[in-house]
């Protein structure tokens, strides 16, 4: 019989008030963070009507600052998120890596809020992911419970739940992504930090679909045509722009010498991508795309050009080395891929296209099939789907292994391994942003 105050069970006691606690925090931070983001990007939208033009010196200048400031005072918050938590996940003192240090997640929080001020085709939910994992890290170091894997990666699946509202999604991701290998107590921890930021989320926010409700069902027979194709298209444009993105992440020495030794200057180039596709298409690529993905999931149209428009603008931002997430513009593209193939399927509601569309791409680009289908399933409350959405997330995953054989975020958690390195102080950013 154990002592009630044995020092098994106090530390048990410590390890469930640590992870109570962690979830909590992530689920206010989270929230948190999602209304200043859109805070961020509605400002952003209110300048750029008025002053369109401007956006052409705003918007280079701002992603030079943001890289320049990323690298000399946290490099470690570059780029996604997801990619550090990988990374520093299997480190026997994750604490001790200045991927999971409190520093870099407040950087992360305010540099992408700047970045959606700058009007960077840019996500949250990415950055929330890595955030999540070091409040749940800080968390537990401070009632002193002894730290893992299973931990960071609870921290990151709760991240997940509280920036989509999606709990089961949270516990899929952090198995299909963020866990290179099974732990047995992994199950327990990650259910019991989701479920609380869940909570958190849904107590504070209220029960909200991020793309509303979609009620449509896809008749076997236009089903059996549609979601092949669909699958193919959105997994192939998915799988090139992982395979871009890597190239550019890995290919340093074979890049033109304005790429590899001026990478503030190169960011700014890649803001100027950016504010002239903004201009050009009226706005729609800027921002995480959520408001025109929703309205082509809800049966309205968006210009022909939205899905390339919006492709590339999310390309020159994830290249350029500013901090921001791929989550939001890929189902934002995806839906827009939808929206251009609509037509071909008379048969089956737009809707329902654009759905199909971003489960394609989406899986394209993260190559998690599970997780994109439970996310999008829950986002959009579209349980009547859930075999379709299934099927073409498979046929995808496999379309896009054919383009992009390495995972995105695994691929640029490499970038990351030598800064997860226990460190007293932040290492050197490497010569090209990841």
């Amino acid at each position: 019989m154990i002592n009630p105050l044995s020092p098994q069970l106090a530390q048990t006691l410590r390890r469930r008030a640590a992870t109570v606690t962690g979830a909590v925090l992530i689920g206010l931070v989270a929230l948190s963070f999602a209304s200043l983001a859109d805070a961020a990007q509605k400002a952003f939208g209110a300048i750029a009507s008025g002053y369109s033009w401007t956006m052409l010196a705003a918007t280079p200048l701002g992603f030079a600052l943001l890289v320049y400031l990323t690298r000399r005072f946290a490099p470690e918050a570059r780029g996604s998120g997801v990619p550090q938590v990988i990374a520093a996940a299997p480190l026997p003192e994750p604490e001790r890596s200045p991927l999971l240090s409190l520093k870099t997640a407040v950087a992360k929080y305010v540099l992408t809020l700047a970045a959606l001020l700058v009007g960077a085709s840019a996500g949250r939910e990415g950055p929330t992911v890595q955030i999540s994992a070091a409040l749940m890290t800080a968390v537990h170091r401070a009632f002193r419970v002894p730290l893992s894997a299973a931990v960071v990666i609870a921290g990151g699946a709760a991240g997940v739940s509280a920036a989509f509202n999606t709990p089961l999604a949270g516990v899929t991701f952090a198995f299909e992504e963020l866990a290179s290998a099974y732990e047995q107590r992994l199950t327990l921890l990650v259910m019991a930090a989701v479920v609380i930021s869940g909570l958190v989320s849904l107590g504070v926010a209220g029960d909200y679909l991020y793309f509303g409700s979609l009620q449509d069902a896809l008749a076997i027979g236009p089903g059996l045509i549609a979601v092949p194709v669909i699958a193919v298209v959105g997994g192939v444009a998915g799988g090139l722009f992982a395979r871009i993105v890597l190239f550019m992440s890995h290919a340093r020495l074979r890049l033109p010498v304005p790429i590899r030794d001026h990478p503030v200057l190169f960011a700014a180039a890649c803001g100027l991508v950016v504010a002239i596709l903004g201009i050009a298409g009226g706005g729609v690529s800027w921002g995480t795309g959520y408001a025109p993905a929703k309205a082509l999931i809800e049966g309205a149209s968006q210009p022909l050009w939205f899905a390339p428009a919006k492709f590339l603008a999310t390309l020159a931002t994830s290249v350029s080395g500013v901090p921001g997430g791929v989550f939001a513009p890929s189902l934002s593209v995806g839906a827009g891929l939808g929206g251009l193939i609509a037509p071909l399927f008379p048969g089956v509601s737009p809707g329902t296209i654009a759905l199909l569309g971003m489960t394609a791409y989406f899986v394209g680009v993260v190559r998690a099939p599970l997780t994109s289908t439970v996310i999008i399933m829950e986002m959009t409350n579209s349980r009547s789907m859930l075999v379709a959405l299934l099927a073409c997330a498979l046929i995808a995953e496999g379309a896009a292994r054919l383009v992009c054989r390495e995972k995105l975020y695994h691929g640029l958690s490499r970038g990351f391994r030598g800064e997860a390195a226990v460190s007293s102080s932040p290492a050197s950013p490497p010569a090209h942003p990841r």
